[in-house]
Formats: C-alpha cells, structure tokens, sequence
C-alpha cells in the first residue's frame, strides 16, 4: 500500500497532466503566426501525450487506492509565442523535478511499478523539454 505521501504526489502528478493537456491544447487552437503551423502540431501532439500520461498516473493511484483529481493547477496560456513556449519549457521542468522526486519516493517505499511507470513518463517529459527550448531557441534567432 502507498503512502499517504506518495499518493498526494501522484494527485500533485495528475493536475499538473491535465493542467498542461489543456494548455497545450488551448495554444494548439489560439497560436496564429509566421511559425503557425510548425509549432501548432507540436502544441497539439504534446497535448495528447500528457493527457494520457493523466490517465497513466491516475489509472496508478486508483489501484493504490487512492482518489484521482479533476482538478488541473493554474493553466497558463500566454500571449504570444516565446511567452507560450518559455511557460511551456518551465513547465516541464517542474514536471522533471516533482517525477524524480515520485521515483525517488516509490523506490523508497517498493513501489517499482510506479517507479517504472513514472521513469517511462520523465523520458517523455524531457523531450517535451527539448522540443519547447528547441522551438523557443528558433523563434529567438
């Protein structure tokens, strides 16, 4: 059985998921520009993955026995695209951070699958990572 810890990192998890599932989303449909197209398929194929990564996690913490939020954190849009895509990059760095933190916590506890499944997630996380700063690097040149 999880920690009370562990499974309110996993809620923490899954706002974050549908936090940025809706957010990506959201600048897939408003982004309106020179690099429209470019960057709107990005949004919008990042979008999907953390929604399924919500999914994931929530699929986890209900078998633990845990409740699974609906309820995502601050949603941040942004106004035009470096401001879009600089939230977007800090974004997946608090995602990098809190899963290594829920690795480090199912390890201590056990927990191996989670370990795996949320190992499994921070790799997609990180090229989430790459692409935002990619495109923010092009759009900055």
């Amino acid at each position: 059985m999880a920690s009370k810890e562990l499974m309110e990192l996993l809620n923490k998890a899954i706002a974050r998921e549908i936090q940025v599932s809706i957010q990506y989303m959201w600048q897939h449909v408003m982004w309106k520009g020179p690099k429209h197209l470019a960057v709107k398929d990005e949004f919008k194929k990042i979008a999907i993955t953390e929604m399924k990564h919500a999914e994931k996690i929530a699929e986890r913490l209900f078998y633990l026995g845990g409740t699974p939020t609906t309820q995502p954190t601050e949603i941040k849009v942004g106004n035009n695209l470096k401001e879009m895509l600089e939230i977007d990059a800090d974004e997946e760095v608090k995602a990098i951070k809190l899963y290594k933190d829920i690795i480090k916590k199912a390890r201590e506890e056990g927990d191996i699958v989670t370990a795996r499944i949320f190992e499994e997630i921070l790799e997609e996380e990180e090229e989430h990572h790459d692409t935002f700063t990619s495109l923010l690097e092009e759009y900055e040149v």
